[in-house]
């Protein structure tokens, strides 16, 4: 009798973590759905902020790194349109992502499916925010010694975001298994189940 009323109870318990990684996938999705549709519908805020970050035109004074600047508005727009591309691609990935979770706990199967398209959504955004805005451009254009046109906090605020999503989309559950893990970032499965172990 005590086994029969704990089962319902550990099935909660083990449907924890696709849970929380259903509802971080669906936050992170509505953020960057709404930070493209943002950039779409007010483009001309975030594109003088790129085409400053490119142009370096408001680092400091006599640095020696200003041969890397892009000058070229054509390419710097090009640059700020891919941008808005990959956010959208992204947006729309873990929003697919947050559905196949949703349907895999209803079901109780799918969630290989989910946790891949998670990943691949997730992975989008910290090449973007961690590669993208940390390293070109933190780094590369010299983003950090301008005091007006400066987004390493807000990316590093992403970056850490995501990362904890991403950390909790490839915990192993009840629910999933090493095969899933391997499945997500593309491992084979003995390697997989080291990680997990």
């Amino acid at each position: 009798m005590t086994a029969q009323t704990d089962r319902p109870t550990d099935r909660r318990a083990s449907r924890a973590l696709p849970l929380a990684a259903m509802l971080l996938t669906g936050t992170v999705a509505l953020y960057i759905a709404l930070v493209a549709f943002g950039n779409i519908t007010d483009f001309g805020t975030n594109q003088q902020f790129v085409r400053h970050v490119l142009a370096m035109d408001t680092t400091f004074k006599g640095n020696g790194l200003m041969w890397r600047a892009v000058e070229s508005t054509a390419v710097q727009d090009a640059a700020y349109v891919a941008i808005i591309a990959w956010e959208t691609a992204a947006a729309v990935l873990l929003i697919a992502a947050t559905a196949l979770w949703a349907v895999a706990l209803r079901q109780g199967q799918g969630f290989r499916r989910a946790r891949r398209a998670g990943t691949a959504g997730l992975l989008m955004l910290m090449l973007l925010f961690g590669g993208g805005f940390i390293g070109v451009g933190g780094e590369w254009f010299a983003m950090w010694q301008s005091e007006n046109w400066n987004g390493l906090d807000a990316a590093t605020r992403v970056v850490t975001f995501v990362g904890i999503a991403l950390i909790v989309t490839l915990m192993p559950s009840a629910e999933t298994s090493a095969d899933d893990v391997k499945t997500a970032v593309g491992l084979p499965v003995d390697d997989a189940k080291k990680v997990v172990d």
